[in-house]
């Protein structure tokens, strides 16, 4: 495990709220969420750069000061594009930031690409965090799940047991819209950006993961992005990308002039065939074929 500090600024220990301008309900869960937080005298906090890790890190940085130590991961497997948004939202509030390297194309368990595939994925990033948390005497791991997230299969909520890793946002109950709010109000970047998961989510089940798939698949968001698609997903199924994009998005992209954009783009990325999904984004479509079990 190597590591990179990316922020160095600590600030002080302090208790100011995020969440004045804010409804009722969100605002109770800010608060007990302060409170849950100021029970430990020190935390790492998992910083993906998304919205919830993201609002978790600030919340954990004005409460625990410096005893808040925010980490985000560094693998094939993850965007550039979120670890840019976590380097930005350090900066812009201070946090005590570092980037740590995983591993987990390395574990062939993981590369065979099972219907459990996250649980291998974040067994690596949270035996990584835990090691670290035990150098440097630091009190608890923490991650950005929310109480929206116990209706999907996630089998990396078993990792997160094994680990001890707590779910702040989760245990006070709040939901990603809530979180969205009081991160508005908080003047963050990212509080309206896109879901986003790990590059591995676009590739079939049982379908090996490769260094050069997941490259495929980022370079083709990347051009999707850049041609002013927000909400773009592209699975991967060999050499077909099949697109799902925002659902008022799709008109756009079956428009000729931009149809053509498309082709041209993730044709050069290595794609000979571009397929645009009808029925738009959806969280974990990758699953509608498997039988779920909550976790």
């Amino acid at each position: 495990m190597t590591t990179s500090t990316t922020s160095t600024t600590t600030p002080t220990r302090r208790r100011t709220s995020t969440s004045e301008h804010n409804g009722s309900g969100a605002s109770d869960k800010d608060q007990r969420l302060r409170e849950l937080l100021s029970s430990f005298s020190s935390a790492i906090v998992a910083f993906s750069g998304g919205v919830d890790s993201a609002y978790l890190s600030v919340v954990a940085t004005q409460v625990l000061g410096s005893g808040a130590l925010c980490v985000t991961a560094d693998s094939p497997s993850y965007p550039e594009h979120h670890r840019s948004l976590a380097r930005t939202v350090a900066e812009a509030f201070a946090l005590r930031h570092e980037v740590v390297n995983t591993a987990e194309l390395e574990r062939p368990e993981y590369r065979a690409n099972p219907v459990n595939r996250c649980y291998y994925c974040k067994q690596e990033l949270y035996t990584t965090l835990t090691a670290l948390a035990s150098a440097r005497a630091i009190d608890v791991v923490l991650d950005g799940n929310n109480a929206d997230d116990r209706g999907d299969y996630r089998p990396g909520r078993q990792a997160a047991r094994e680990h001890k890793v707590r779910s702040p946002l989760d245990e006070v109950g709040l939901t990603k819209a809530e979180i969205r709010e009081l991160s508005r109000a908080a003047g963050m970047a990212t509080w309206d950006e896109p879901a986003s998961a790990c590059l591995s989510s676009r590739i079939p089940y049982d379908h090996e993961i490769t260094s050069e798939k997941l490259r495929m698949v980022e370079q083709a968001e990347d051009a999707l992005r850049a041609l002013g698609f927000r909400v773009c997903r592209v699975r991967h199924h060999d050499t077909l990308a099949r697109l799902e994009l925002g659902r008022d998005e799709i008109a756009r992209a079956l428009d000729e002039g931009v149809r053509d954009e498309i082709l041209r783009a993730l044709r050069a990325v290595g794609y000979r065939q571009v397929a645009v999904d009808l029925q738009g984004y959806r969280m974990g479509s990758l699953n509608e074929g498997i039988r779920l079990r909550s976790v």
